[in-house]
């Protein structure tokens, strides 16, 4: 048992046979042939460059597979936690910088570290400060936002991103509006035709494969990718040059400004230590750290405007002699010696190279993937930078792990495998660990390609070995074949795949099982979707209003006036339109009696008191009772003392064997009297009836007689 903690794959081999291990080796490369093409779609929704979702296709599905419980969970890049990388790195780096990679890489280790650790102190229940709601909530929302992310992929077009997400995308559709590339919209619909027809027709079709395969195809044959490496004075105009210029200027100046910024903050730090945050020094710092940041805001704008400009701007060709071309602005006359084509500045936030400048004319595609496997190295480990990233970490690996064990348990339901939810938690955290040593971002459990794996046959986890090793020899082999994949095909794949996580009847199914679970779950949604990109806000508002709603239940748990039901049993009075004795108040409280709702549980007894003039006894029902701490034994005590203290009995039936130990530990078994608890309340209602109606005007007692609807009525009149 010990040794299958350690090495749960040892066993995989038991009664293992040659049909297996084929079994194995189609679902491993029909996965594979899934997964290439989705890894490098969401590491691009990462932030990152296509590549590096191969790099975390290479060591992740294998061990998450050799040390996790699952045998078909199939480990790798997955949107959402994609979405929540690029969220979570935005404010520190710059999409694709080289910062930005350290970043992501390190995120990987921090998650795995979290998780693994989760798993070895078998603390898998943390999870569940997740609830349903919280999630359905926000993966829906993260679906939509995911979905909108690639809209200027499917258009082909160029905008920068705003604070929030929405605003990014009113920007490109007003730019899709002006802009649409329409060989890459072509592009981008048949890729979901492909996808969509294969999908109906039979799923085990590997439909991305196929959709890959043949826009690659047509985008080669048809020189889809049109870009032109020139130099600005190439470029006839003036204010062209002259606004190229500038927006260098403002970059050189914002990349000082940053490096300043990067200097004083580490100055802010030292002073803080030596001198403590109410120093002068410590004060003139944080006053210039504010200056540079306001200068760098102004830059940002500043910036920004400028690439919008530039970005507006179209040109049309000419060839020189020497059969280089020259660029004018669309607006002026062209000669016979016009090539044909629209042509604009590929600009990003980075400086531009006045003696490269890239002109686009046609698609864009993935380009040059480097061949080979990634560099294996730990991760340079900065602590500063680990606590950083410490919060978001958090986040990421409850959020994954509950999609990849949600998964898993899905197919072991159908395979009969019995899973150990925090063997899977070190699975996933080593995964993370490994795959950091192998340049690979966060990852998770795939439902999609866990769904292949399942219908392909899968028997073990070799087959995720088997899906790794495909990884690796397309690495060495065949990444040359991936420089002509549209990126408007990768937009597709994305969209295809998250359009599943879209479901309404959740919304439905939640607020049918509890109107404040489905408030929950709407709040989560909105407020994800309205503090998009800072996807984190959304969650913990879901997270914040759980607990405040569970916390609300404990204060005041459900309280039932129980009386005799037409089945015989003793059921909520008011619930049922029951009749309920003078003399008798059965109360039934249904939650643990502490010091949250003490006080609660000593308001509800005196309102029976109030309630009911001619009241004898009180009967506790306490099979709901599974709990009851210092100040709830208190109030219990108080209240046996105050209730006899005014005549009136009190006793108790169905105590837990928990909450009974307590009460003899504490001698309030013996206040309140042996003989006055039960273990049920039949027996109890058997023992006390009498006596409490010694001197009863009623003519029949709805504790021991089943009063008619009519009779009811009757006596409410």
């Amino acid at each position: 048992m010990f040794l299958k903690k350690i090495f749960p794959f040892i066993f995989w081999f038991k009664n293992y046979n040659k049909g297996d291990f084929r079994s194995d080796l189609i679902s491993g490369i029909t996965v594979a042939l899934v997964l290439i093409p989705q890894s490098m779609a969401y590491a691009q929704l990462a932030g990152l460059p296509p590549y590096y979702g191969l790099y975390a296709s290479f060591l992740p599905p294998m061990i998450a597979s050799l040390f996790g419980s699952s045998r078909q969970l199939a480990t790798g890049p997955v949107a959402v936690v994609s979405l929540m990388t690029s969220a979570s790195l935005e404010p520190l780096a710059t999409a694709g910088s080289a910062e930005f990679i350290s970043y992501a890489i390190l995120l990987a280790l921090t998650v795995g570290i979290f998780q693994f650790a989760l798993g070895l102190l078998r603390l898998g229940m943390v999870v569940n400060f997740l609830s349903h709601p919280v999630v359905n909530g926000f993966t829906n929302a993260a679906a939509i936002i995911i979905a909108t992310s690639q809209l200027s992929k499917l258009f082909g077009v160029y905008v920068d991103k705003a604070e929030h997400h929405y605003e990014t995308i009113i920007r490109v559709l007003i730019s899709a509006f002006h802009f649409t590339h329409l060989p890459t919209l072509g592009m981008s619909i048949l890729a979901f035709g492909i996808m969509y027809a294969l999908r109906r027709l039979n799923p085990k079709i590997p439909y991305v494969l196929v959709a890959v395969v043949i826009t690659t195809l047509i985008s080669w044959g048809t020189h889809f990718e049109k870009s032109y490496e020139t130099s600005l004075s190439s470029i006839v105009s003036m204010e062209i040059q002259d606004k190229v210029t500038s927006f260098n200027k403002i970059i050189s100046e914002k990349g000082e400004l940053g490096l300043n910024r990067a200097e004083l903050n580490n100055k802010i730090v030292e002073v803080k230590k030596s001198s403590g945050k109410h120093s002068v020094g410590y004060l003139d710092l944080k006053h210039d750290l504010e200056v540079i940041n306001v200068k760098i805001d102004e830059l940002k704008h500043e910036s920004h405007n400028l690439r919008e400009e530039l970005r507006y701007y179209i040109f049309r060709g000419i060839k020189d002699g020497d059969g280089k071309l020259r660029f004018y602005l669309n607006e002026e006359n062209m000669d016979e010696d016009y090539d044909g084509k629209f042509w604009r500045l590929k600009i990003s936030q980075k400086l531009l190279d006045t003696d490269s400048m890239i002109l686009v004319g046609g698609g864009d595609v993935v380009g040059d993937i480097p061949k080979g496997l990634p560099k294996l190295a730990v991760p340079d480990i900065n602590l500063r930078d680990f606590f950083t990233l410490f919060s978001y970490a958090v986040i990421i690996s409850l959020l994954g792990f509950m999609e990849a064990i949600s998964i898993a348990k899905a197919m072991a339901a159908k395979t009969g495998q019995v899973l150990d939810p925090n063997q899977e938690l070190i699975g996933q955290g080593m995964a993370n660990i490994f795959g950091s040593i192998g340049q690979s971002y966060p990852t998770s459990g795939s439902f999609s390609r866990s769904a292949v794996n399942l219908q392909t046959g899968a028997v073990s986890g070799l087959s995720s070995v088997f899906t790794s090793v495909t990884v690796v020899i397309t690495l060495i082999l065949f990444t040359p074949l991936l420089y002509h994949l549209p990126q408007a095909t990768l937009a597709a794949i994305i969209m295809m795949a998250v359009i599943g996580l879209v479901s309404i009847s959740s919304f439905v199914h939640s607020w049918k099982t509890h109107r404040t679970d489905g408030i929950i779950q709407i709040i989560t949604f909105v407020c994800t979707l309205g503090f998009a990109p800072h996807l984190d806000k959304g969650i913990m508002i879901g997270v914040v209003l759980s607990l405040v709603i569970y916390i609300l239940k404990g204060m005041k748990p459900n309280v039932a006036h129980l009386s005799l039901h037409p089945d015989g049993s003793y059921r909520d009075a008011k619930h049922w339109g029951l009749e309920e004795c003078k003399h008798i108040a059965m109360i039934r409280f249904d939650g643990p009696l502490f010091y949250a709702n003490a006080s609660y549980f000593e308001d509800l007894v005196k309102e029976r008191i109030n309630s009911l003039p001619e009241l004898y006894h009180i009967l506790l029902v306490a099979n709901g009772i599974n709990d009851m701490d210092a100040s709830g034994e208190d109030v219990l005590a108080l209240t046996v003392d105050n209730l006899r203290a005014a005549g009136i009995e009190f006793s108790i039936s169905g105590i837990k064997e928990d909450v009974l130990v307590l009460m003899k530990r504490t001698y309030l078994y013996e206040k309140i009297g042996e003989d006055h608890i039960y273990p049920t309340q039949a027996m109890a209602i058997k023992s006390i009836y009498k006596k409490a109606h010694e001197r009863s005007t009623e003519d029949k007692c709805p504790l021991v007689t089943v009063c008619s609807k009519e009779e009811v009525k009757e006596r409410r009149v």
